[in-house]
């Protein structure tokens, strides 16, 4: 058995599971995300605690079993209390601005990047240089994220770019000149 697919998942009271037709509906104060559940897993819900377990013994089975089971923690997690990603942009002139459902980033390209945000992603703006993205899915919001700093990826010898709040940029010295 998954060493993590084994452990059960508390639901909060706010949140409302329901499965049909192999479709499992999460609904929560935050909002409601549904995921279609693979043949190789069982999903058992009573008294509150959600248990997943594998339909056979075998090793790809044991291994859906601890991915659907961590998705569904996240699913429960996301709709109970969301999640949120921050970006940092470390460079002169590097600012970022919210217009409607689109981030216009200036990252020291000769124009602006415009950035069209998913559907279920809001993204706030702090000093010009700090981005929160917020949402219910994790999926989503972490590929976002990921695609954002993709736009202008750190670069080790000054350190500018996009980067996550908790990344740390490892500096590279430079050339340094010959006499």
């Amino acid at each position: 058995m998954s060493r993590i697919g084994k452990k059960p998942i508390q639901i909060p009271e706010k949140v409302e599971l329901s499965i049909k037709d192999d479709v499992l509906t999460a609904k929560g104060p935050k909002g409601s995300l549904s995921r279609t559940l693979h043949s190789a897993v069982i999903v058992n819900i009573d008294n509150g605690i959600l248990k997943v377990s594998a339909s056979s013994n075998s090793r790809s089975e044991r291994a859906m079993q601890g991915l659907f089971r961590s998705l569904i923690a996240n699913m429960i997690i996301g709709v109970a209390k969301g999640y949120e990603k921050t970006l940092l942009l470390s460079g002169i002139g590097y600012r970022a601005e919210v217009k409607g459902q689109s981030i216009v980033l200036n990252v020291g390209y000769s124009n602006p990047v415009n950035f069209g945000l998913p559907d279920g992603i809001s993204a706030n703006v702090e000093k010009n240089t700090r981005i929160v993205l917020s949402g219910i899915d994790k999926e989503v919001l972490g590929e976002t994220a990921a695609r954002i700093r993709k736009v202008r990826p750190p670069e080790p010898y000054k350190g500018k770019g996009i980067m996550y709040s908790d990344e740390r940029i490892i500096k590279k010295a430079g050339k340094t000149a010959a006499k």
